[in-house]
């Protein structure tokens, strides 16, 4: 969004009267409980979708009254105010946060702009377990009355299973409607003989794709002519295919349309999926594995094609790079987290496009019966490769899939260790990529000895250490007791009779944990170095910009 677009909506929201219920100002001119900004945008994003908009504002930086221009601090960091986005999704319901966060330097202050998406139907948003909502301009808790319309939502409305008004059965492809009855009886084989018998009219309603003879969504976007995508404008029904170089730079593209289901086998061609090499354990002849296993390429492009939110007219895209595949689609999650997904292991209660989701099982491209995506993260264990991504930010889901190994040794070791369940897996990937844990991921970790270290900065703990072959490294991450670092100096300082800052910087730097970055470093040594002067052991008899610490007379 542009600077003149952003202050167009700044001052359009300052021009209300009051604030309604899908605005809130706040002056926070130093800053803002981060519970009680959470608590606002579960309430916006209910109010949002309560009242049929496509998302609302949070500002800060301006009065809740006059709507005049006070200028916020809240934030000043440009990476602390991305952060936001993380610890915001960390405590809402499927890991909902905000659309974006935008900045305005006007004349008479900063001005912090929070677009937050309307709940998806069919789901209030939750922070830390509450819902809330607004009665007039109050923050308060969102009535009974309020989730349940909000819930009914996914119950009363399935865009893929609506009539097409003027389309007919010559619409359709007849080479697409060939391979749906191909799939349909690779999926069904007792019923070779009887689909045999049916017309395609026939065939198509049994196989839950037309609904009596009527063209459906679903019908267009599988089995549609590529000249017929009209019917479901503004909607999309297209696949964008993009290869990146590993500068990030576009090497080629391809858009695919209807119909759908000739369309994956398409975009799985245009995949280069090379070979992978890597030693085996006991040999020293290389194992060459395709850098991709088939099934988990096509389970998250169909996934993606179930489950985008067509409503929102935008494309499915599938981003090819030299070591990963990116999968996107617009919509949040339905299940919540992938996490729940994987430990239950169960078909889902809700689907956002369920006539959809039920043509695409029929004709043999999804698993309504649950497991697809724990096969993706099974395959990925199997292989010793990086455990999927998954980012559910920002109103679209976000799957990556690694194509080559972190670290081999560890991986070998995590695919071996049976103790570890497939949950407790995933999150120790997290810890290996850096990734942030969620406040029950990291309880769940701790609790079984798994991890160490201070949020954010978590590695592996001992016993995952020693059966790793990471106890080098866990000894680097690990911090000595602080009596070590402060009898360090005590005795540097005896033997050499005075110190400057550099010096005990180069004392103590390579011994303090590896987790920790420059910063923390200085501010560690910094705050050892204030402890043993309060404690009358040591003073600076240098200036504040050059010390040079001694012993105290």
């Amino acid at each position: 969004m542009t600077i003149a677009e952003l202050k167009h909506i700044l001052q359009s929201l300052r021009n209300l009267t009051s604030e309604n219920e899908i605005v809130e100002f706040k002056e926070a001119k130093t800053g803002y409980d981060f519970t009680k900004l959470g608590k606002y945008f579960s309430a916006l994003s209910n109010e949002a979708n309560l009242k049929g908009k496509p998302h609302a504002w949070l500002v800060f930086g301006v009065a809740n009254k006059k709507h005049n221009i006070v200028g916020s601090q809240f934030r000043p960091r440009r990476k602390d105010l991305d952060s936001l986005k993380s610890e915001i999704a960390n405590k809402t319901t499927n890991r909902i946060t905000f659309i974006e966060i935008y900045e305005l330097n006007e004349t008479e202050g900063r001005v912090v702009m929070f677009q937050i998406p309307a709940a998806p139907k069919g789901f209030p948003i939750a922070f830390d377990g509450h819902y809330y909502g607004r009665d007039d301009e109050e923050l308060s808790p969102l009535n009974l009355e309020e989730i349940e319309r909000i819930r009914a939502q996914s119950i009363t409305e399935d865009w893929s299973a609506s009539i097409v008004s003027g389309a007919t059965i010559e619409d359709l492809d007849d080479e697409a409607i060939a391979l749906a009855r191909k799939n349909f009886t690779n999926k069904f084989p007792e019923k070779v003989a009887e689909v045999a018998t049916w017309d395609d009219v026939t065939f198509l309603n049994k196989a839950k794709i037309t609904i009596k003879g009527k063209i459906t969504g679903t019908a267009i976007i599988l089995l549609g002519k590529e000249e017929s995508e009209h019917y479901i404008n503004p909607a999309e029904a297209k696949i964008r295919w993009l290869l990146k170089d590993a500068q990030g730079n576009d090497k080629d593209y391809a858009i695919f349309g209807c119909p759908i289901l000739l369309a994956v086998d398409k975009v799985y061609a245009k995949i280069r999926n090379l070979k992978y090499r890597y030693i085996k354990e006991g040999t020293l002849f290389p194992d060459e594995v395709n850098q991709y296993e088939p099934y988990s390429i096509r389970e998250a492009l169909n996934n993606c094609i179930a489950h985008q939110d067509y409503t929102k007219h935008g494309r499915i895209n599938v981003v090819e790079m030299d070591d990963q595949l990116i999968f996107t689609n617009l919509g949040s999650f339905i299940p919540g987290s992938v996490e729940k997904v994987v430990k239950e292991d169960a078909p889902e209660e809700h689907y956002r496009n369920r006539f959809l989701a039920t043509a695409m099982f029929n004709l043999k491209m999804v698993d309504t019966a649950g497991g697809g995506i724990k096969k993706i993260f099974n395959f990925q264990r199997e292989r010793f490769f990086p455990m999927p991504d998954y980012d559910l930010s920002g109103g679209k889901v976000k799957v990556t899939i690694a194509g080559k190994i972190l670290d081999i040794e560890y991986a070998r070791s995590l695919a071996r260790n049976k103790d570890l369940a497939l949950e407790e897996i995933i999150m120790l990937d997290k810890v290996q990529k850096k990734q942030s844990l969620t406040d029950f991921e990291e309880k769940l970790l701790r609790s079984k000895n798994l991890i160490e270290g201070r949020k954010p900065n978590y590695f592996i703990g001992l016993r995952v250490a020693q059966k790793t072959g990471q106890k080098a490294a866990y000894s680097k991450n690990r911090a000595f007791d602080k009596s070590y670092y402060l009898d360090l100096i005590v005795k540097a300082v005896q033997e050499h009779g005075s110190l400057d800052r550099k010096d005990v910087d180069e004392l103590l730097w390579k011994k303090l944990p590896d987790w920790m970055n420059d910063k923390q470093k200085k501010n560690k040594v910094g705050n050892l170095l204030s402890e043993l002067r309060m404690r009358g052991k040591i003073t600076n008899k240098g200036t504040p910009k050059n010390p040079q610490w001694s012993f105290k007379v």
